[in-house]
């Protein structure tokens, strides 16, 4: 599985309660940026696609070389990245997007400390995000609930399948 969506959206904070809830594991994908990715979004420089596709690639291969149930941290902004999570992956992968508004996101992000990531660069990854669509092996949980009620949310549509 991997918790997507933009900067500040909780994909580190659901995806290690979600994996505390389910018995899985779970790796940040900001642990698998190189260093030179780091550097560029502290700076508040966007990542370009020649930045994105190594980091992508280690999110696939993480997710394949982990024993299941694995979870991974990661924007997953557009479809053509999802995808090749997917192939690197070698296994379907289940999208979970954390949908929220952008104000919402910018709250988060003004309260956090100690992130590399300036919330300046939050208006890009809204510019770059592609939503999943329905054909997707994906499903949208809403943000603005508790942390518990989102797991909740996720796991009982888990156990459902896609929506």
């Amino acid at each position: 599985m991997v918790v997507m969506g933009v900067t500040g959206s909780g994909k580190t904070t659901v995806g290690e309660a979600l994996a505390d809830a389910i018995s899985a594991t779970y790796v940040d994908g900001d642990k698998l940026h190189p260093q030179a990715n780091i550097a560029k979004m502290s700076a508040g420089i966007p990542l370009d696609d020649a930045d994105r596709w190594p980091w992508l690639a280690k999110v696939g291969e993480t997710l394949r070389q982990r024993p299941a149930p694995v979870i991974v941290g990661c924007s997953a902004l557009k479809r053509t990245y999802r995808d090749f999570i997917t192939e690197q992956a070698g296994a379907p992968v289940l999208f979970i997007y954390l949908d929220g508004s952008r104000a919402l996101i910018s709250k988060r992000m003004h309260e956090r400390t100690g992130h590399f990531m300036p919330t300046s660069l939050l208006d890009s990854q809204f510019a770059t995000l592609e939503v999943p669509g329905k054909d997707e092996n994906a499903i949208a949980v809403t943000i603005g609930a508790e942390l518990d009620e989102i797991v909740a949310d996720i796991a009982a549509r888990f156990a459902g399948g896609p929506t």
